[in-house]
Parts: C-alpha cells; structure tokens; sequence
C-alpha cells in the first residue's frame, strides 16, 4: 500500500531534524510504483523530494542513486553546466531507506519528441559530452564502477552468450551480434565517466530570453560509472530525426579525441537491450517475461534483416571536422513539443502501426516506459521521475519503441 504524503512528510522531519513541513503534495514519478514520493515545501520556503522504495530492487538502485550524488562533489557540480540533485538527509521507514533531496525545476522531452536542429538536440549532445569529460577521478574515488574497453567488450560478449544459451535467440540476430562483438574496429575507444545509460527524459529544460530551450539539470545519475560513452547515446534508436545533429554536436563539444565507432556501438548497445530482457526472464523464473521478450526480439530480428553490420562505415577525423561546420552557434528552435514531462504506458501500440494515443494514467508513472510517446505532466513533477535504465522491463520497453519507431 503506497504510503501517503502525510506519512513521507514525517520522514522529511525525521531527515531533517530543523526543519518544519508547511505543505507536502503527492509526487507521480516514472518509476512503475518502485517509489512513493512526495513533494514538501519546508518553513524556509525550500521545496524538497522524499523518496522511499517500495521493494528491494528499488532499494538497492535509491542506494545506487545516493551514492552516485554524493561522489559529485562542490568541486565537481562546479565545473557541471548542469544542476544535479543534492543530498539533504535521509532516515529509514518501515526498514527501507528514505532519501531527501533538492528539487529541481525544469520541463523534459522524451527521446521520440527530440527535434532535430539546434536546441534540445544540441543541447543534449553537449551536456552529455560535459559529464563524458569528467576525470574518472570522480568515480573511482567514489568507489564506483569503472570498465575498461575490453572490460565493455567483454561484459557484452557474456551477454550474448546467456542470450544464446536461453535457445530463444533468433539466428539472424546472434550472426549480426557475434559480428559486431567480434570487430576489433568496434571497441577501440576511450572509456569516460558515464551515467549508464541516460535517456533525455532524465535532463531539465528551461527556455531562455529568447525560448530556446537549455538543459538546467540532471535527474539520473544511479549510473555514474567509467565505461562506454556509447551507452549514454544509445537513445538515438528513437530520435532518428535528430540522431545526426546529436552526433555532430557532441563531436564538437567532446574534448576527446573523435571516436569512430561510437554510433555503431551505441545502436548495439540499444538492440542488446532486448538480450537483457531475455535473460531475465529466463532467471527469473518468468514464462511471462520470456515470451514478451521472444516476440520483441523476433521483430528485431525481422527489422533488420535488411541493415548493414554494425561494424562498418567508421566515423574519421575528418568526418569529425566536417560535423564542426555543420553545428550552428546559436539558432532558435522550434518548442512546440517541448512542453512539460512525457510518460508512457501501452506497449501494444507500437507492436501494431503507431496508431491512437495513450490514454492517461492514474497510476504512478514508469520511468521511460519503452512502448509508447509520453504525455506532458505538470511541470512540478518533473524532477522527481526519474527514468531507472537499471530496470529491466523499463529497458526492454525502451528498446521496443526504439526499434518500432526506426524499423
């Protein structure tokens, strides 16, 4: 039973033991009900977010999330273009972790409402490559993760292989990921700190004087690693309109040296996300699962069937110079889908012909729920609806629409 906003309200006391809660509101976020959350105004005039998991994968990624935020130090959050969310305290209720934090206020696009063009496009391209240049310092002094590039080849090669032994993988789909696994060209990169998998939906927008829209925050950072840049471009599955302004950009923005094979990898890393849900399933336990995740991956398989490997056609330095005149200094923008947050919720859509529109939920939001466009929340709920890639059905929903929308 989810706890009401009265109760988070007392945790919020608990946390924070000087202050005092003038108002507390119910917050929806894009979590599938892993999190009951409130928004609460304190006697100072902040407004904060509590947040509680309601079971134990959701317990263990709060945690993840907590200690992600607290290895962005002052000094870190300084050289950021970008707000992340502050710890202020935290407690415990009924056994499980509460976590307090800042709210941020900002309006989000979901990855299939990316327009191509300077703007949202750009903007994403370059906040990305902002938290890419990071010293892995950050992370490996927070006691994170952090892969090498083999390390990447290597988990992702594992992965095939847990998908192969479920007897459920498509011929047409192990040949093309064996391939692109074994491509020696694919996995010569530079690993950078990396948020695991960001999806837009997870950043803040504030349009400026002149209504062009600019990132202001970050929501997701449970990721925060060292490994493949790749991973936090994979969302451009679904935002083919805007996939080559986003690399262009995030060429010119990076400081790196031009990595030729990122987009290769990063469509890899999109459609092994259908792997993921397979494997799952299967260790789960789930018939469920595991039918939902054979379908999904047989029309993979059949849209693209057709495509070009995923190892070719590498991205050169000149290629990288060429993006550079193509990446406009400042433009205006059309805004007109960029309105408060999108949500998703009916899978079925995108197995048929994209067509009708989601009805509205009265259920908490699931966080980038991979099968449908989402609809605009009120602005105020924003911060806290927080998309969990570390969710396997969030995942595999997310590879869906990606690949119904480019197929």
């Amino acid at each position: 039973m989810a706890r009401s906003p009265l109760t988070l309200a007392a945790s919020v006391t608990s946390a924070l033991p000087r202050a005092g809660v003038v108002s507390v509101a119910a917050l929806s976020e894009n979590a599938a009900g892993r999190y009951d959350s409130a928004l609460a105004t304190l006697d100072d005039g902040r407004q904060v977010v509590v947040r509680v998991p309601t079971d134990a994968d959701a317990d263990r990624d709060l945690r993840g999330e907590a200690r992600a935020l607290q290895a962005l130090t002052a000094g870190v959050r300084a050289v950021l273009p970008l707000a992340a969310p502050v710890i202020l305290g935290d407690t415990v209720l009924d056994a499980r972790p509460v976590v307090v934090h800042s709210w941020l206020p900002g309006y989000r696009v979901d990855a299939g409402h990316v327009p191509p063009g300077p703007g949202v496009a750009t903007e994403l391209a370059a906040a990305i490559a902002a938290v890419h240049a990071l010293p892995t310092s950050v992370v490996r002094d927070g006691g994170l993760p952090a892969l090498d590039a083999a390390q990447v080849r290597a988990e992702a090669e594992r992965l095939l292989d847990r998908a192969e032994a479920t007897g459920a993988l498509p011929f047409g789909l192990l040949r093309r990921w064996s391939a692109a696994v074994a491509a020696d060209e694919l996995w010569r990169f530079e690993t950078t700190v990396v948020l695991g998998g960001v999806d837009p939906a997870s950043f803040l927008f504030e349009d400026d004087a002149d209504d062009v829209p600019r990132i202001t925050g970050l929501l997701q950072w449970g990721g925060l690693s060292v490994g493949d840049p790749a991973v936090d471009l994979r969302w451009l599955a679904s935002a083919p309109d805007a996939r080559t302004d986003v690399l262009d950009a995030y060429a010119v923005s990076s400081p790196r040296a031009v990595d030729g094979a990122l987009s290769e990898r990063a469509r890899l890393h999109a459609e092994l996300e259908f792997a993921s849900w397979l494997v799952h399933g299967h260790a789960a336990g789930s018939e469920s699962v595991v039918a939902d995740a054979v379908a999904l991956l047989e029309a993979l398989d059949e849209s693209v069937r057709d495509a070009p490997p995923l190892a070719q056609d590498s991205v050169t330095v000149d290629d990288a110079f060429a993006a550079i005149g193509r990446v406009p200094q400042a433009a205006a923008v059309d805004t007109s889908m960029q309105t408060d947050t999108y949500d998703a919720d009916a899978l079925s859509e995108y197995t048929a012909d994209d067509t009708g529109s989601s009805a509205p939920s009265e259920d908490e939001t699931a966080p980038l729920e991979l099968s449908d466009w989402v609809r605009p929340e009120p602005a105020g709920d924003a911060t806290a609806a927080h998309a969990d890639d570390d969710d396997p059905e969030a995942a595999a929903r997310n590879a869906l629409r990606r690949w119904t929308e480019t197929a």
